[in-house]
């Protein structure tokens, strides 16, 4: 996958108050928190996911879509 394939934008469900968020995901690493635009919960990845983008988004963040890209 070359990087002008990449999904940049995953939309965000905070499991606290079940509200969306698109938000734009880091090309070169992987994003540990996020505090939710609604209720200020903090987010923090999953055990076993990399980032809050592949715990919570509906698009896992770009260095596992190249990861991906390449299995």
């Amino acid at each position: 996958m070359i990087e002008s394939s990449l999904q940049l934008f995953s939309t965000l469900t905070c499991p606290e108050c079940r509200k969306k968020s698109k938000e734009k995901m880091p090309t070169d690493s992987c994003q540990y928190y996020y505090e939710c635009t609604h209720c200020g919960a903090i987010l923090k990845s999953k055990a076993g996911d990399c980032c809050v983008f592949c715990s919570y988004g509906d698009t896992p963040c770009p260095p596992v879509q190249i990861k991906l890209s390449h299995v």
